[in-house]
């Protein structure tokens, strides 16, 4: 029976705590854990790869709040995290001294809570209290406690708020806009915020008073403060979906004034500044750019914009960070990092000078600035075999170089190249290829990864876990940076929304296709994966695409495409795929759908799901519903849930470190049947 929309034999698998789907789950983890934990590599492959995670040596990346530079830490004597703060020149030492402030494991402990950190949102520019955020178990739904920075403690009879999605910030030392779940009507259909509410200290939250309302279509409304001093100023917004919003500045009499840019634009105040980054055409300006305008100009009527960039069919805006006198630009092009400084001059002028070099095929990122105080900045440089480097420097000033990252795995003979597929419409795809000369070596074990959604972009990383768990043994690992992500703007990304999804899967395949054609693996040796929204996309390598691979790896993914709007955040990606409830979306959906498009006389590669109980954004229902199907229609598949983790599957480095050697056991084992003896290629 093929399953429908009205017709699901495994609807009740969406009971994510039903008793009869955790049993079935048990016996799903049971199954995975024989087949993989008992290979005999198993167990020295995760100890080296938590040795990665928990190594004492990692830059302890921070963001600065004034005087301090704040960090959150996990190693293994830390296994949920402090939350720490330390001095820049303390933290210039190799063993900088670090003030703890909250200790995660010592709270759980005391609570008898599975507490994660899930931030803090410290009060500006004082910073003298915070509102931290705690996850139970790793979901998106959190709770809120104001924290005392100086005494380190919870303040009692301070802002509390129960587990939701809530949004919440300050506007002064006793009022903060709180979004949150405080009944029927107050979340949208996504399940977020609809109201804005300003809550004084000490009065209930129920009685907050509201200023803003989202509609319940809407995914979310959030309201804010700017405390930047000299340009206090409050707003308030609506995201209309996954892309379109409505910015509003509310003034002192509660006013609500429009910020008239398009909808799908985003847009910011930064001082005098309107900073709009464009996803449609606007006032003469293509999709892609980015615009600054006068801000107080802009209210009255004027459209006199000054453009800071403008991008090409190579070259796209990557992001950009303000220092108090500068703009850092960040760009693409065919996903190599630029970046250069801009600088706001008399008569509306920018200037424009460079401000770091950056190796070829290696990513540049800002980790942090002062935008209110000074012109410092913290600039991030890795590559795929380049470990991180960081560097702290002020505009038009020196730099220094803080904190060098060790090699975590042995790079020998490994090389990195970018090579471009073309896809069946003619679209030239880039991708990376990490790993030994196969013109040498001939065809090896490979793993392809991808996301391709939500304007997401795969720019060049070092990562050490997949240093050690595939590069080290001999495996090549391809990063395919393919339609629907973010790689060349923004219409890259909409050339794969809704009814066009298809070329997001066609420009993987068509990487999958080159790989094969230029010798670097085979079919059979060739694996994939991706998660969440890459879950989806491997969900369509497994059905439309099924003789490219030797296995399939899917992580918390998307995968019945006809429901997904009815599960947990679902509704927030209407904007991204299309509405199983409009008949115009409703075909189209279901043939993107990978759970409606098994079939039991397809061969299909092994396939292992992997998901959380706890994730609440997006439900485990579809890889459980997904591995029932696919045991059903008889074909081979492994399912590991992991009772805690949320949406990242993991909840700390012994999880993360267990769940990325279960993957790479499973893709190791298939990949290299035909090179090895061993008795264990099928499950």
């Amino acid at each position: 029976m093929t399953p429908h929309d009205d017709a699901d034999p495994y609807l009740w698998l969406e009971e994510v705590e039903g008793e009869a789907a955790l049993e079935w789950v048990a016996a799903r983890n049971a199954e995975t854990e024989a087949e993989l934990v008992a290979d005999a590599g198993f167990a020295a492959l995760k100890e080296r790869l938590r040795e990665v995670l928990d190594a004492s040596d990692r830059i302890p990346y921070t963001t600065r709040r004034g005087a301090f530079l704040y960090n959150f830490w996990r190693d293994a004597a830390h296994v949920r995290g402090i939350w720490r703060r330390t001095t820049l020149e303390q933290y210039r030492k190799d063993a900088p001294e670090w003030e703890v402030l909250l200790d995660v494991d010592a709270l759980a402990a005391a609570e008898g809570e599975k507490w994660l950190w899930a931030g803090a949102r410290v009060r500006h520019p004082d910073h003298d209290r915070a509102l931290v955020c705690l996850s139970r178990d790793g979901g998106d739904a959190v709770v809120v406690r104001e924290f005392d920075l100086a005494s380190r403690a919870f303040v009692e009879g301070g802002f509390r708020v129960a587990e939701a999605k809530t949004r919440i910030g300050w506007i002064d030392a006793d009022t903060v806009f709180v979004g949150t779940d405080l009944g029927p009507g107050s979340l949208t259909d996504a399940g977020y915020p609809r109201t804005v509410r300003r809550w004084r200290r000490g009065t209930p939250l129920e009685e907050a008073e509201p200023v803003f309302e989202a509609e319940p279509g809407d995914v979310s409304a959030s309201g804010w403060r700017d405390t930047t001093p000299g340009f206090e100023r409050d707003f308030v917004a609506r995201s209309l979906d996954f892309f379109r919003a409505e910015t509003y500045l509310l003034t002192p009499d509660s006013t609500l004034v429009r910020i008239d840019v398009p909808d799908d634009a985003d847009a910011y105040v930064h001082r005098r500044h309107l900073i709009v980054t464009l996803r449609s055409d606007w006032l003469g300006q293509p999709s892609g750019s980015l615009l600054a305008f006068d801000f107080d100009a802009f209210l009255a009527g004027d459209r006199t914009a000054t453009v800071l960039f403008t991008p090409d069919e190579r070259t796209a805006l990557a992001g950009h960070s303000w220092t108090r006198h500068h703009l850092i630009l960040e760009t693409m092009r065919d996903v190599s990092t630029r970046i250069e400084v801009l600088t706001p001059a008399s008569g509306g002028a920018w200037e424009r000078t460079p401000l770091a070099d950056v190796p070829a095929l290696s990513a540049v990122g800002v980790v942090d600035t002062d935008s209110d105080v000074s012109d410092e900045y913290f600039l991030d440089v890795s590559g795929f075999l380049q470990p991180s480097t960081l560097h702290r420097g002020r505009i038009g000033a020196e730099t220094e170089i803080l904190k060098q990252a060790p090699a975590r795995f042995d790079t020998t003979g490994l090389a990195v190249e970018q090579f471009f597929a073309t896809s069946p419409d003619g679209t030239r795809v880039p991708y990376f290829v990490m790993g030994p000369d196969r013109a040498s070596t001939g065809p090896g074990p490979t793993l392809l990864y991808g996301y391709g959604g939500f304007e997401v972009s795969l720019t060049p990383s070092y990562d050490a876990v997949t240093g050690r768990a595939w590069l080290e043994r001999g495996g090549t690992y391809v990063i395919a940076n393919i339609r629907g992500g973010g790689e060349y703007g923004p219409e890259w990304h909409q050339a794969a929304l809704g009814a066009h999804r298809p070329r997001a899967f066609e420009d993987f395949a068509a990487v999958a296709a080159d790989l094969v054609a230029r010798g670097i693996t085979t079919p059979a040796m060739l694996g994939a994966a991706g998660a969440s929204n890459g879950g989806l996309l491997m969900g369509a390598m497994l059905t439309r695409h099924p003789d490219l691979f030797g296995a399939v790896v899917a992580q918390v993914p998307l995968l019945d495409m006809c429901r997904f709007h009815k599960l947990l955040a679902g509704a927030s990606w209407i904007a991204e795929y299309g509405d199983p409830d409009d008949e115009a979306d409703r075909p189209h959906l279901r043939e993107l759908s990978p759970y409606h498009r098994l079939a039991a006389d397809r061969v299909y590669p092994p396939v292992l799901l992997m998901t959380s109980t706890r994730d609440d954004r997006v439900h485990p229902g579809h890889a459980r519903k997904t591995a029932a199907r696919l045991r059903e229609l008889g074909h081979r598949v492994l399912l590991h849930e992991n009772v805690g983790g949320g949406h990242a599957g993991a909840g700390d480095n012994e999880q993360t470190a267990h769940n990325e050697a279960l993957l790479h056991t499973f893709l190791w084992r298939h990949l290299t049947c035909g090179e090895s003896e061993e008795p264990a290629c099928t499950l």
